[in-house]
């Protein structure tokens, strides 16, 4: 698989016919439709083909392997070669196409139920992908208890396709994270105690692999309160699921603040199975314009997160939406629409926008005018982007990647991880 920048005069056909693929396998690649038109900066994934090769004197099948960059065992698979893979001259042989690089990954998605029509649209894209899924959220109450959540397709279909379902938990109360709710639990053992009789009694019930915890705003002064919870959770669940937490991001130990201090990097990474750390929304829909997950700042967590919990227990969070800001942009004043990879193509070609690349952030961006002459600006996610996370995440040799949030068709990020990874599945 390649990807490739739309440039001036391109075409679906002159594209396909430099690459030497048909027209068909991008617009089936990248879902473009019948009448694709593209737009400049666009990114297009281009699918591989496998090739030919006629064996040489001298030739081995590692000798082949690094020639073209594959795998011995991928050579040796799709011709039908048994060990020890002897070859002679003049065989011809295939070679594979060039993918599954960057070894194995661990993936979650968090979902948000919905309708039944659009769960199925959503997660028939994505499932097969998955390690596991994350309905989004039950929310604690103040006597201990959870709301109830509609997950029931969600799980039917995680099931059906051996994907782990994750229970997650907030405190989550109206439109936000609840300080004082989480506060009086952690402060009270009997609370605690019904919480954590709560929680175990879910998993079974629904059969959940594990749960997420995603305590957030709580007040500093609780870190270690919270610490304690975690452990609690873990005695009463261990061996039999795993616990997760959900981490807002940050470059060194943060103490203060609702958002952070709370959040103890290193004692997260002893206590529990692995963390999620939430790698996003530093361009968010009430902040100024800006890439939603600029790779050089999520670097920078994940550089912090490193030294003090082991790789192996770590997820990084990538976001599969980005937003469209209507300038100017003033503190207070309007949120800026999410929009999904898809419309945000879409939209470009319709104002006639050029995509253009920031290298820094590794992130795409446009601006555009509408039809009421208002200004706008889009940041979003396309192949380039979210490659150079897994990159990341590779070079980190994290566990695995954590979406929030699965919602808007993205099908380049699908051909993208499956190029670059083999995803571990826990349920076989």
């Amino acid at each position: 698989m390649s990807i490739y920048v739309v440039r001036p005069g391109d075409s679906v056909w002159s594209i396909a016919r430099n690459f030497g693929v048909t027209p068909e396998s991008i617009i089936d690649a990248n879902k473009l439709g019948s009448s694709p038109e593209l737009v400049i900066g666009q990114t297009l994934v281009i699918p591989s083909r496998e090739r030919a090769y006629r064996v040489q004197v001298g030739d081995t099948i590692w000798s082949i392997s690094r020639k073209f960059g594959v795998s011995p065992e991928s050579i040796a698979t799709l011709n039908d070669i048994q060990s020890p893979y002897i070859i002679y001259p003049g065989l011809v042989i295939r070679i594979p196409e060039k993918s599954k690089n960057y070894g194995y990954l661990e993936v979650n998605a968090f979902i948000q139920p919905s309708t039944l029509e659009k769960e199925k649209r959503v997660l028939g894209e994505a499932i097969e992908y998955l390690t596991y899924v994350t309905p989004f959220s039950h929310h604690v109450t103040a006597d201990g208890g959870l709301t109830s959540l509609n997950d029931d397709t969600i799980l039917q279909v995680a099931r059906d396709n051996k994907v782990a379902a994750l229970m997650s938990v907030t405190n989550i109360s109206g439109d936000n994270f609840d300080t004082q709710l989480i506060d009086n639990i952690l402060n009270n053992d009997q609370l605690q105690s019904t919480l954590i009789s709560n929680i175990l009694n879910l998993i079974k019930s629904k059969g959940y692999y594990g749960v997420v915890v995603d305590f957030e705003r709580i007040s500093p002064e609780n870190r270690e309160k919270y610490n304690n919870f975690l452990r609690k959770l873990v005695d009463a669940l261990h061996p039999n699921y795993i616990v997760v937490t959900a981490l807002a991001p940050k470059t060194y130990d943060v103490t203060t603040g609702s958002w952070h201090g709370a959040h103890d990097y290193k004692a997260h990474g002893e206590i529990v199975d692995f963390v999620i750390i939430m790698t996003y929304e530093w361009g968010w829909s009430g902040g100024p314009p800006m890439a939603v997950a600029p790779l050089n700042e999520v670097r920078n967590v994940i550089n912090y997160a490193v030294s003090v919990i082991p790789p192996k227990k770590i997820m990084m969070g990538v976001p599969l939406y980005g937003y469209d800001w209507t300038l100017p942009y003033m503190p207070g004043g309007a949120f800026a629409e999410s929009i999904g990879n898809q419309e945000a193509i879409h939209r470009a070609g319709r104002y006639g926008a050029i995509i253009k690349y920031d290298v820094k952030a590794q992130s795409p961006y446009y601006s555009y005018v509408d039809e009421k002459g208002r200004q706008h600006i889009v940041w979003f996610e396309d192949a380039r982007s979210v490659e150079a996370k897994y990159k990341l995440a590779s070079e980190y040799n994290l566990r695995g990647v954590s979406y929030w949030v699965l919602a808007q068709p993205f099908p380049q990020n699908w051909q993208v991880l499956d190029n670059m990874f083999n995803i571990t599945k826990v349920i076989k």
